[in-house]
């Protein structure tokens, strides 16, 4: 099997469980090669994500470690499944690998939960909206650039269409709602759309209102994007130089704590909906 050239963040991922099993067994890399009946560098390759891994090698390794959370293994397990690569993987070469990482993790997701404090989360945002953000870059893109990048917000948000859609929770701080990012128009156009995705049933959106008070910050924006499992939970972050992914697990620990205290500063859904249907009005 010819190594892989650019491996996608969940193969990284699924690289970094099998290395994780490994340790937590005790097992040094000569040891699992030696059990599994393979040099050394293989093992390095399979957890870096360098070569592919057949569903039936995990539970092979699984089985060597020890790994008693069946559950766990079947997730790993179901994760060598993605054969067929997504529609992300037309972007790439042509956008930050980071908008790719993030568009896959959404894609795989049982639940996201997302903490938007400046701009209105990409999931959610129109499409004049997300060109008058994506429009503010330094330095500015070309043209085509923007299109792409364009293209490609407006692609993520199909997942909220699918038959099977994830349980999205979207917490908000008003000033997301009171900046007018691309001027009234844009903005009456983007409340209405958050209004009506707010009454989705696998969409819950809460507004912090601008006097609650203090309340933890990890990030201008955060996701946390629920596995099939909690240990393949994963936490997103935009930072002024792109997407960081966390996936320790007192890095999840210390964000579902962030996620659960901002949930209860925020207003309930049905007066968030007044909020935004009042900031709308006054436009």
């Amino acid at each position: 099997m010819p190594p892989r050239t650019s491996p996608t963040a969940r193969q990284l991922r699924l690289g970094t469980e099998l290395r994780r099993m490994r340790e937590q067994s005790g097992l040094s890399i000569s040891d699992a090669a030696a059990a599994l009946g393979v040099n050394r560098t293989h093992i390095t390759n399979v957890e870096l994500a360098r070569f592919g891994v057949s569903e039936q090698r995990v539970r092979t390794l699984a089985s060597i470690y020890g790994t008693p959370d069946q559950s766990y293994v079947n997730a790993l397990a179901d994760m060598t499944r993605d054969r067929k690569a997504g529609w992300w993987e037309e972007y790439r070469g042509l956008i930050a690998t980071g908008g790719l990482d993030l568009a896959e993790l959404e894609y795989h997701a049982s639940r996201l939960s997302v903490v938007e404090l400046i701009f209105l989360p990409g999931l959610l945002q129109t499409e004049a909206y997300a060109r008058a953000v994506l429009g503010e870059a330094v330095p500015p893109w070309s043209p085509p650039e923007l299109r792409r990048r364009l293209s490609h917000r407006m692609k993520r948000r199909d997942i909220l269409d699918r038959d099977e859609p994830p349980e999205c929770h979207f917490t908000l701080h008003e000033a997301a709602l009171r900046t007018q990012v691309g001027g009234p128009s844009v903005m009456r156009e983007q409340l209405a759309a958050l209004a009506e995705a707010s009454e989705r049933k696998n969409v819950t959106v809460q507004v912090i209102p601008v006097g609650s008070g203090s309340f933890p910050v990890a990030g201008v924006s955060v996701t946390y994007a629920c596995g099939a499992v909690p240990q393949l939970d994963t936490v997103q972050l935009d930072t002024a130089h792109g997407s960081l992914f966390l996936d320790a697990e007192a890095q999840l620990a210390n964000h579902r704590g962030v996620l659960e205290r901002t949930a209860q500063v925020a207003l309930s859904p049905e007066e968030s909906r007044n909020v935004i249907d009042n900031v709308a009005q006054r436009l």
